[in-house]
């Protein structure tokens, strides 16, 4: 092992290097948070498939495949069609608003006062999805150096925390393009037809397994509604993907770039499926599902390659937690922190070391909160049904209908959140129906207070429209628009 362990060590020095060098380039708030909006195409596509790529699309990917097949693709597949929806049809928008996070859009359109209370639904989204993503590096360094838990907890978490506070943005882009070739290489040019050909070739695979491991649907229609409505939208309105959107060069690189990542997404989830189809035929009696991939690797893959591959799983958990540490940092400054103090922000340049500390601070909360938690599952299932059911409505609402209002908005946000905790203790955490009623109940309180309070006053319309239209927009854009009085 000690070439895969030379890999393995070189990536994590070349990751702490891009930090370094990233922290270089942050000298102001732009282009800490957002990496100064001036990513070009390819490097755009490459981050953006890398950060919704994460240890879950990946090793829970290929755990899917071995557990039910090619339907297995289901989970990251409509992950790539949400990507897709988003750049085809929002992100241009999304882009010209030139704003830092989902907050400020929803202040902008509807005149302020929705900041706050969106503002803590989405730091609890983005911290458990930093939290699943951090715990991830137990399993991968268990496989790697035999660690205990918690200290590979800290090790991987530390890594990624690093790099992320010492240049933001621009140190996390940098890493994860790196980590998006090493993932390419190493899941979808070695180990993917490595697995196929050591399983004997599709033949052999299909007749080793019952038919339902081909059947595109065995996963279950409820189950791929279930993973549409969480994963397809959760994508259209998170903070860690909206932080992307805000990197692109131009509206045109947000959409086609973001396009070219969505395809690129497709092509992984099918990649992983077949892996764990592959999985399935060499070790059918695996005690758990997601040992699929970790198994794979170690028995199957030559030295040297088997450490590239095992680099591309760090690299799937390294991009997904650090995008989410930054978005939940960023969130906890700009939404929470600086608007319950009051207190109006300073220049760009002043706002980097708050930034940074933020991040730092909330890097140290993540890595506790990953020791302490055993559930994963439960945890990011949480973070994604509070997400949908408290946000979903109030942000397409205010992209796609005028009539919206701002107590609409309060109302579809506090609705739906407290329906879908509710809703999780009586049914269980798992189960669908918390989401399912709690996104109706949370539509039915926009559409009724929205309907029974005054429209939107012109002035905040007009404004927000020349927004979405690229005119008039700031650079700077740190405090929320005040309401008409």
């Amino acid at each position: 092992m000690a070439i895969d362990y030379t890999v393995i060590v070189v990536y994590l020095l070349g990751m702490l290097a891009m930090g370094w060098w990233g922290m270089r380039r942050a000298k102001s708030k732009s282009e800490f948070l957002v990496a100064g909006r001036r990513l070009g195409p390819a490097m755009y596509s490459g981050t953006m498939a890398a950060i919704v790529l994460g240890g879950a699309s990946t090793i829970g990917g290929v755990g899917l495949g071995y557990q039910y097949g090619l339907s297995g693709a289901w989970m990251v597949f409509t992950i790539g069609l949400g990507l897709l929806a988003l750049s085809v049809f929002f992100s241009a928008r999304i882009a010209r608003l030139k704003v830092y996070t989902v907050s400020e859009m929803l202040d902008l359109r509807y005149g302020g006062r929705a900041g706050v209370i969106s503002g803590v639904v989405m730091w609890a989204y983005t911290l458990m999805l930093a939290v699943t993503s951090t715990i991830a590096y137990a399993t991968i360094f268990d496989v790697l150096f035999d660690l205990n838990r918690t200290v590979a907890i800290v090790l991987g978490g530390s890594i990624v925390v690093a790099y992320s506070t010492l240049g933001g943005m621009w140190s996390i882009t940098l890493t994860d393009m790196v980590q998006f070739v090493v993932k390419t290489v190493g899941v979808l040019l070695l180990l993917l037809p490595i697995a196929v050909v050591k399983a004997g070739g599709f033949g052999e695979m299909r007749d080793q397994l019952p038919t339902s491991y081909f059947d595109p649907l065995g996963i279950g229609g409820e189950t791929i509604f279930t993973y549409v409505l969480i994963y397809t939208f959760g994508m259209l309105i998170g903070q860690d993907i909206w932080q992307r959107v805000f990197t692109a060069r131009s509206d045109r690189t947000a959409k086609w770039g973001g396009t070219v990542a969505g395809t690129y997404c497709l092509a992984y989830a099918l990649a992983g499926a077949v892996i764990g189809t592959a999985a399935k035929v060499l070790y059918p009696e695996l005690g758990s599902a997601d040992d699929a991939f970790a198994t794979i690797v170690k028995d199957e893959l030559p030295v040297g390659v088997r450490g590239l591959v095992l680099a591309a799983a760090l690299a799937a958990v390294m991009s997904t937690s650090s995008g989410a540490l930054i978005a939940c940092a960023t969130v906890a400054n700009n939404d929470i922190w600086s608007r319950l103090r009051g207190k109006v922000t300073g220049g760009e340049r002043d706002e980097v070391a708050g930034n940074r500390a933020f991040i730092l601070i909330m890097g140290v909360g993540v890595i506790g909160t990953a020791i302490a938690l055993n559930n994963v599952v439960e945890a990011l299932t949480v973070a994604y049904n509070l997400l949908v059911g408290g946000l979903l409505v109030p942000i397409l609402g205010g992209l796609l209908w005028k009539r919206g209002t701002v107590h609409g908005a309060l109302a579809s946000v506090i609705v739906g959140g407290l329906a879908v905790i509710g809703l999780m203790a009586g049914y269980g955490i798992l189960a669908n129906e918390p989401v399912y009623y709690g996104l109706l109940l949370s539509l039915a309180a926009y559409v009724a207070v929205s309907l029974a309070t005054p429209a939107t006053d012109e002035a905040v319309l007009t404004v927000w429209r020349e927004r979405l239209a690229g005119r008039g927009a700031p650079e700077l854009v740190s405090e929320p628009v005040p309401a008409p009085q």
